[in-house]
């Protein structure tokens, strides 16, 4: 083989390790620091759950959040108070101390018409309404569950 075509092939395999390592460097940065949303991503509208027919809906009105299944069973949040958070940060009324959940997972809160919604806050392991993962704020009402890691949460009236 001649003196240039080993150069070039040592400046091509050059080229090529470059390449990867600023790939490489782009899905660390992605994975540290999240993606910019565009506007245009974001959710318009709650996201019905589905529900199988014949379920009756509930005329009560929810006045809590309340922890049904996992190690904080009976754990009680009121909803009259504002937004409830939920994860394993200090500042949330919802306190779990679970592997599967965020520091700051979910939120339940108030929608315009009276009733109640869940919303992912970008956890790794997701929010599940009534078994199915959600991606937009959903509405709840008292016979959906809440699945956040280990940990089921009902609506209470």
């Amino acid at each position: 083989m001649s003196e240039l075509v080993v150069t070039l092939l040592k400046v091509l395999f050059l080229a090529l390790l470059w390449v990867f390592i600023l790939s490489a460097a782009s899905v660390i940065r992605t994975d540290l620091f999240g993606r910019t949303v565009q506007a245009s991503e974001l959710p318009q509208q709650l996201e019905q759950p589905h529900r199988p027919r014949g379920r009756r809906r509930a005329k009560q009105t929810p006045r809590a959040v309340e922890v049904t299944n996992g190690n904080k069973q009976g754990l009680r949040a009121d909803l009259f108070s504002g937004p409830v958070l939920i994860g394993r940060s200090s500042d949330c009324a919802i306190l779990l101390d679970d592997d599967y959940v965020s520091t700051r997972h979910a939120r339940i809160d108030a929608d315009s018409s009276g009733g109640y919604y869940v919303e992912d806050l970008g956890s790794t392991n997701g929010t599940y309404v009534n078994g199915q993962r959600i991606t937009a704020p959903t509405t709840i009402t008292l016979v959906d569950s809440v699945r956040i890691g280990r940990t089921v949460l009902k609506l209470v009236s």
